[in-house]
């Protein structure tokens, strides 16, 4: 039997009609007008603060003036981190919480979207012995995070160390000339940032939560906001009980009193045979740092990203910013520290920045990689909770503190925190999504609704083809993404649902395709 092109979880659909008719009755003044909480922004931090406060039982609205994961949960390194780095540099709660987080995420709640990735550190002539005896030391120490995270051994397989052809069977790129072994560690890895984004918020919108994007706060105070239609024009007063302010490394614009220090990380786009076969990732040291990388990261989908740079970003802040000569130039000559192949500035195919929004604190300073990743609420004089800081990994926790502080300010009655055990839209257990009978790509970005998004290809043929020679994202996806994700332009389509237009040639080629899936598109509701 052919299966059905409809969601697992009833009622998680996101359209142009959905939003349109819920933006609507937030505007006519009815009595379900004021919602008990309403969320700015769409990030993760804040489709998982919608999906917490909804899951406790609460009204909730959430808004973004752009689309789900516009900003910074779109470029990240796409890695679940456990906490490792901060172990290194002292911070040991912020270690345990990514540490347990990344274990969440994994085992309950997104199984689906992360699982184990092997990174291999090259011990090259430039890793001395010292080094190699420090970064063994943290990688066991990283072991002992996961343990006291209580996370399985059959999650996340145990470090050790490589020989030299062990290394160069799994990075057969690394430069064999004084290679003495390497270092094999794991850690999670999302198949892509946006599409958990994506998941958090149809989660919420199955449990009640208005998801609105194209919906600018202009004005906020603790009895809601002021907000702009971005698809009419049109400004509206959304009233809520209480306000969560999680713009990110926009937070500030909208709060008087929150001061953030930006710090912009870059990531070059390869296409993956300028590398090789990759079966790992790469840690690779920049020379001069005792605790710092560059990752190479194989995507699986005939691309390999390659950063991250942390560097301080002063003055307004973009809505997408730009990746300077500088941070390609560099990351490129720590690639061709370690490897045997020339990777050339023409070679690069793509380039994406993303800023990490980070408090400002009066004692900081030096290197925004030296300020602390922890997060931090703080409630405005007004009355707005602001979220800042902190990391990918770590959203869910964020987002709890967050509804938490909200909760007290606006002297709401909400049940407990629900999202450390509630799975995400097509979350399942590993045997489930394994019993899948679809290609694994599809199960590692869609999992249970994975069969659906296919038969959409079987309905019609010409939907089961690569919208990009080269790249496997298909039409089905596009039409899957505009029917039941939420995109509403070509844009969403390619730049977040799939992450197609992060080489420029290959969004110019999909651009019709994208266009055609929209034009697909039934109402949802």
């Amino acid at each position: 039997m052919t299966p059905t092109s409809s969601p697992a979880l009833p009622g998680s659909s996101l359209g142009a009609e959905r939003r349109r008719r819920e933006l609507g009755r937030l505007a006519d003044g009815g009595p379900d007008a004021t919602v008990d909480v309403l969320v700015v922004g769409l990030g993760a931090t804040g489709a998982g603060a919608a999906l917490d406060a909804a899951t406790r039982g609460l009204t909730v609205a959430a808004i973004d003036a752009h689309d789900l994961a516009f900003g910074t949960s779109r470029w990240s390194s796409k890695l679940i981190h456990g906490g490792l780095r901060y172990l290194a540099s002292g911070q040991l709660d912020v270690a345990h919480e990514s540490a347990v987080e990344r274990g969440v995420l994994m085992e309950r709640t997104a199984p689906h979207l992360v699982r184990a990735q092997p990174f291999v550190l090259p011990l090259t002539p430039l890793v001395s012995h010292g080094q190699a005896a420090l970064a063994r030391a943290g990688f066991l120490a990283g072991d002992l995070l996961r343990v006291g995270a209580r996370t399985g051994r059959g999650t996340l397989p145990r470090p050790r160390t490589l020989s030299a052809v062990e290394a160069r069977h799994l990075a057969p790129a690394l430069r064999p000339t004084g290679l003495r072994g390497g270092l094999l560690s794991w850690d999670g890895r999302l198949s892509d940032d946006a599409r958990l984004v994506t998941a958090i918020a149809r989660t919420a919108a199955a449990y009640g939560a208005r998801i609105l994007t194209r919906t600018r706060a202009l004005e906020l105070d603790r009895d809601g906001a002021l907000v702009r239609d971005e698809t009419t024009g049109q400004e509206l007063r959304i009233r809520a009980r209480t306000v969560v302010n999680a713009a990110g490394v926009w937070a500030g614009g909208l709060v008087d009193d929150v001061r953030l220090r930006p710090s912009r990380g870059t990531h070059l786009v390869l296409r993956s045979e300028d590398l090789g076969r990759l079966s790992a990732g790469l840690h690779i040291p920049i020379p001069g740092e005792s605790n710092r990388f560059v990752l190479v990261l194989p995507q699986g989908d005939g691309r390999v990203y390659v950063g991250l740079t942390d560097e301080p970003v002063d003055g307004d802040i973009p809505d997408v910013p730009e990746v300077p000569e500088t941070d390609i130039g560099f990351l490129l000559d720590v690639l061709g520290s370690a490897l045997d192949v020339t990777v050339h500035r023409a070679d690069v195919v793509g380039a994406f920045a993303g800023l990490r929004p980070l408090l400002d604190t009066r004692d900081a300073a030096g290197r925004t990689a030296d300020i602390s990743r922890k997060h931090a609420v703080l409630t405005s004089p007004s009355g707005v909770v602001t979220v800042v800081g902190g990391k990918l990994t770590t959203y869910r926790r964020m987002a709890q503190d967050a509804v938490d502080a909200a909760v007290t300010a606006g002297g709401l009655t909400a049940g407990p925190c629900r999202t450390a055990s509630l799975p995400l839209v097509g979350a399942a257990r590993p045997q489930v999504l394994a019993g899948l009978d679809v290609p694994a790509r599809l199960v590692y970005r869609y999992g249970t609704e994975a069969p659906a998004v296919q038969a959409l290809g079987v309905e019609d043929p010409a939907l089961a083809r690569p919208v990009v020679p080269g790249h496997p994202v298909t039409g089905a996806e596009l039409v899957w993404a505009a029917r039941h994700e939420g995109a509403l332009d070509t844009g969403d389509l390619l730049d977040r649902r799939t992450r197609i237009g992060l080489v420029p040639e290959d969004r110019a080629a999909a651009e019709q395709a994208a266009r055609d899936a929209l034009a697909q598109t039934a109402p949802v509701g």
